[in-house]
Parts: C-alpha cells; structure tokens; sequence
C-alpha cells in the first residue's frame, strides 16, 4: 500500500502562485502544484473552521453532520460516521495527526477524534501559527524575514473593498473575530460596516501574504524530508485548507461567508506514477526552494467545480482502496458514506471543457436578517436563518431561509433574502442580480415541497433546480 501525506493548511485561500496569485511567493507548493494534479475550483462546505473539518474529513455535509459551530461533536450531535483516517485505519493503516486536522475542543471530543480517527493520541504541539495581523509566531521564527518579502510599499487593498449596494444584510459577515483584537479595536471601528483604515488594511494584507510564504516554506522542509527518507515514490499527497479568508472583499474580512473569497480553497493531489513520473525528475523530487526563487512552472488544471467532501472518496480510491459508496437520500444512520463524488476519473481522462451541471454547495448559519455581534459564529441554538449557496462554473446562487435549530429543518418557503452572481461578467462577486430575476418559477418548484424538511443536497435537488434562473448553467 502507500503511504499517504495529508497537509491541511488553516484559513489558507488560493493565495499562491499554482492559483495564479502574482503577489504570493509560495515556490515548494508550486514545486508540488507542478508534480500534481491542481483542482482550480473546489469549495469548502462551510467557511469555518470546525463545521468544514468535520464535513471534509467524514464526507457528509454539514446538514449531516450538524456542526455549524465550535460546540457540537457529530458522534453526539448526529451519528457515529467514520472519518477519512478512521477508514484508512480499518484497512490496516496507521494514522496519527499533527497540529490541527478536527478543530480542537468539543467539536472533536476534546481529542482531535481519538481513538477513533488516529491509531495514537493526536500531537499538539505547544504553539503554532495563526495566519492573523499580530501574531506570536513560534519561537525561532524570524517573522521579519517573511513580511520583508511583501514590502508595504507595494501592497494594494482589495479589488473591491467596498460593501456591494446590493448585498443583503443578512449575507454580510461583520467580521467580530478581527474587531476583537486589541489592535483593531483601537481603531474605533463602527458596527457593522464602519471599513478598516487603508493603511492597516495593507498591513493586513501585508501579514497575511506573510504568513502564506512561512507556511510554504514548512511545506517544503516536509517534503524535502520526504524526499531524504525515499518515500517521495510511494507516498500520496495531498495539499489543501478548510476555507479560504477574505482580505477585504466586499468590506469583509476573515471567513464568514458564502463567497468564493471565504468558500475557495487550493486542491492539489500528489499522486507517484500518475501526475508525476520518476524518469522525468532529477535525483530528487521535492529539493527544497528557496523563498526568493521565482520559477515558471506548468501545472495540471482542473477546472470544474469540486468539494471537499470530495476528497475521502478520491483519496480512497488513489491509495488503492474502495471508495466509500454514495450516501442514500437519507442518510443519517449511516456510518459510512460518501456525500461527494469519487474525482480518480479526472486523473487518467483530459478535460474536454467544462462541466457547466457540476456545483459545489456551502452553506454558512446566521443568527437575524441583520448583522449582529455573533452573525459569523452563532452558537447552534442562536440559528434562525441558513444561507445555502450553490456555485457552478459560470454563477453563485444563494438563498437564505428559514431555520429551525431544535429539528434541524429548514423551511423553504421562508425565503429572507436571495444572491446572484453571473460570473462571466462579475468574477468578484459584487453586483447582485437577484431582484432582477422573475421568481415565478422558483415559487412553481418550492409549492410541491414539503413546507419544512430536513435539507440535503438530494432532497432538494428539484427546489435548487436551475432553469428557475432563465436558462442557468450553459
């Protein structure tokens, strides 16, 4: 069998070279990127932290597993479903975890999901880093040498920095984590909307792409040690985070949200003897890059849309196990099943364009129609209203309804506000075309509904049905 590397970065958005970022300086993970397959679309179910960990890590999606926040633990809230490294250790595997895979605390039983998931307890070391504005990092890091890199001088806010005219306010994430800081608060900043100083806004900027380039930098001492051990030939790897970060889109920063900002995340699959081949390599596969080294490589991209809750079905498979099999309609007494889709296809077969029928959902819960002091982290019985967000290759669509946290069920007819983003023309985000549209279809599709039912994605697969839309996804 072979072994498998699994590199879960923390709040890390597709801010790197292999995704086209021409500020980042990320050469190890472009050096990986190029060795691999890169999925240049795929999204996390839900932009925080624990719901999106526990959703990745046990393929089923956030209405499965019903953690939408840091308290709830889905072998109690829910039911007893396997996780990825559960599965590969009922195959035999050992499995243990480094810094943070779950997210750490209730909302993976205060073990990071041990013994479960991993064959010894979970090594949590001390300290680590948080991709922030001032934070401690580890000792022995110069933190000077990376934010040199990103002069301030040459930083630029935001593309978009304002808050869409357009945008519901019940879809506005006003980031209280970032107001919390001793730093920000210092600012006086006015709820919900007051914006962030520009010149701290490119120290945020600054620090962030900071962070991007420190992290690359351990990601390639852990590959080069790969390397040096000989196992870059039969080992697996694979890169990605549990969401993405806003950094000022939209007046918003942090997670929090349905867009692709907060939702988007890098996916690269290192797989030996199929994305990449020893006979094309020098003496090593993954030497170590100095962080100042540009380099041009060529990467295997694709485009369509995926998820997270991809990634056990196709890890799987790509390390020579079956894949789970697809979750039944309902599934909730399932201990093992696939809410996703099995990708392996994608490695051996080119890309013939684009899927315009593949979408990815996310979701993300908010406490009232207007932003509050805990609308990015409502506590499970705070939630009043669900945002599911549908993204396909060329639109966003979103809909926030109604939402009953005792039964978990949402009303479909309870429509608080909807988002239409057709992406051809507006890549950002930013204009929102919903109102603009005849909803008389969608209305059509939601009467044959039951007036409250538990969403999944199949359920729902005729209300989210996307000719409502004019024509959709071609």
């Amino acid at each position: 069998p072979v072994n498998v590397l699994f590199i879960m970065a923390d709040d890390l958005r597709t801010s790197l070279g292999c995704y086209g970022d021409q500020v980042a300086k990320s050469p190890n993970i472009d050096q990986l990127a190029s060795k691999s397959q890169v999925f240049l679309n795929a999204y996390a179910q839900q932009a925080l932290c624990a719901p999106s960990r526990a959703s990745m890590l046990t393929s089923r999606r956030p209405d499965t597993t019903r953690v939408y926040d840091f308290t709830s633990y889905w072998r109690d809230q829910s039911g007893n479903y396997t996780t990825l490294p559960q599965y590969f250790k009922s195959r035999g595997y050992f499995t243990m975890s480094v810094g943070k895979i779950f997210h750490p605390g209730i909302s993976s039983n205060f073990s990071d999901d041990y013994p479960y998931s991993w064959s010894i307890p979970a090594y949590h070391p001390a300290s680590f880093i948080r991709s922030g504005v001032h934070s401690k990092l580890t000792t022995g890091v110069n933190t000077s040498e990376y934010l040199s890199l990103y002069p301030l001088e040459n930083m630029t806010l935001a593309p978009d920095p304002n808050v869409p005219k357009s945008l519901p306010p019940v879809a506005y994430n006003p980031w209280t984590d970032v107001r919390r800081r001793e730093d920000v608060q210092k600012l006086n900043i006015s709820f919900p909307y007051g914006p962030i100083p520009k010149d701290f806004q490119l120290r945020i900027r600054q620090h962030y792409y900071a962070a991007v380039s420190y992290v690359d930098a351990q990601v390639g001492r852990l590959l080069t040690t790969l390397d040096q051990l000989g196992l870059a030939d039969n080992t697996v790897v694979v890169f990605t985070s549990d969401h993405g970060w806003s950094l000022g889109e939209h007046g918003e920063w942090a997670k929090y949200s349905n867009f692709d900002v907060a939702t988007q995340v890098p996916l690269i699959f290192y797989v030996p003897g199929i994305t990449a081949h020893r006979e094309g390599f020098r003496e090593s596969t993954f030497p170590l890059i100095d962080i100042l080294t540009h380099s041009d490589y060529s990467f295997k991209m694709r485009r369509n849309v995926v998820e997270l809750v991809d990634v056990f079905p196709t890890l799987s498979y790509m390390a020579g196990l079956p894949a789970p099999e697809p979750c039944p309609d309902v599934s909730l007494q399932e201990e093992l099943c696939t809410d996703g889709d099995n990708l392996a296809y994608t490695f051996r077969h080119r890309e013939r364009g684009v899927e315009a029928e593949a979408i990815s959902f996310s979701q993300y819960p908010r406490p009232a129609d207007t932003p509050q002091e805990n609308s990015d982290q409502p506590d499970l019985e705070d939630i009043k209203i669900m945002g599911y967000s549908l993204r396909s290759w060329d639109y966003r669509y979103t809909l926030w309804l109604g939402f009953n946290p005792k039964t978990f069920q949402v009303n479909v007819t309870d429509v608080h506000a909807g988002e239409l983003y057709m992406l051809a023309d507006d890549p950002g985000e930013d204009r929102n075309v919903y109102s603009d549209l005849d909803h008389s279809g969608l209305l059509r599709k939601t009467a044959g509904l039951p007036r409250a039912t538990t969403v999944g994605v199949k359920q729902h697969s005729a209300f989210f049905n996307i000719p409502v839309l004019g024509g959709g996804g071609g």
